[in-house]
């Protein structure tokens, strides 16, 4: 085995883990408050990029049309909640899965006929150019989608422990009745929970389209992988899925190098099954037990 390959295929899989681990992150934010989570963010991811790149088109500098992306993906991650979730949670039932479903279909249809289904590259000031670290090779691009996770989840977390509105939404996400007993609206807290998870399906959509460009199957695979990363780490554990993305990433890497690009997918699913047989809450998750 040549451990030079070994670490170049980890270094880079591990960054590309990343993407799934801000993705991963965003189904945490909507868990946490409400107990559900939407199901259509792959298209959310998808659409914010195609916004990204409308914006970029029109001559637009860069750092406004992503700041003006990420408000996109917010108040689509609100439209979400208001269309498919709030009813659903009002009446205590599981509704919220099929709809965040359709609502995700029908982005995407509405994305093929404005945009087309054809995949285009996003314009970045970005440098192509790749980095040499010794033997290992990383590219700015890999590096942007590392710095730019971080800091995006750093910044979140920022938000939820020093002011009141993110302390709002803890307090709903610890108990929603006495959270309304002390004046916290819930639904609201719920609502900007879900335009947090918005922005930052919008940011992965920014992060990854200079790798894999901008269509509307962009996507599709990353969300699968990132839902397993959620569900690996913990729908609670924000660490945990930083972990468990740059570990499913080395492995994917891995994988594809030493048994076939076909089993490129295997360590996701042995993982998931593994840690739903042995730890149904994830690894860095919390059993909680609930008094009736």
């Amino acid at each position: 085995m040549d451990w030079m390959v070994v670490a170049q295929m980890s270094v880079s899989g591990g960054a590309m883990g990343m993407a799934y681990a801000l993705i991963a992150y965003g189904f945490q934010l909507t868990y946490a408050p409400s107990r559900s989570l939407n199901f259509g963010q792959a298209e959310g991811v998808m659409v914010s990029a195609f916004v990204a790149l409308t914006l970029i088109g029109t001559g637009m500098p860069y750092a406004l049309a992503m700041i003006l992306t990420l408000g996109f993906g917010a108040l689509l991650g609100m439209l979400i909640e208001r269309l498919g979730v709030r009813l659903a949670l009002q009446q205590k039932n599981e509704g919220w899965i099929l709809l965040t479903i359709i609502l995700g279909l029908f982005a995407n249809s509405v994305a093929e006929n404005v945009w087309g289904r054809d995949d285009r590259p996003l314009p970045t000031p970005i440098p192509s150019d790749p980095i040499t670290l010794g033997s290992i090779s990383v590219t700015w691009y890999e590096v942007s989608i590392v710095v730019g996770a971080l800091l995006l989840m750093f910044g979140i977390e920022l938000f939820r422990r020093k002011t009141l509105l993110g302390k709002a939404v803890d307090a709903v996400a610890a108990d929603a009745s006495v959270a309304e007993l002390m004046g916290i609206h819930s639904q609201r807290a719920v609502s900007l929970a879900y335009a947090l998870s918005g922005s930052t399906a919008a940011f992965a959509g920014i992060l990854i389209a200079p790798i894999t460009t901008v269509g509307p199957t962009m996507a599709g695979g990353l969300i699968l992988k990132s839902f397993s990363v959620a569900v690996v780490a913990g729908l609670e554990s924000g660490f945990g899925v930083v972990l468990a993305g740059v570990v499913l990433g080395a492995l994917e890497s891995l994988s594809s190098v030493y048994l076939g690009s076909g089993w490129r997918e295997a360590p996701g699913i042995v993982l998931l099954i593994c840690v739903l047989a042995m730890r149904p809450n994830g690894l860095f998750g919390k059993a909680t037990i609930r008094k009736v």
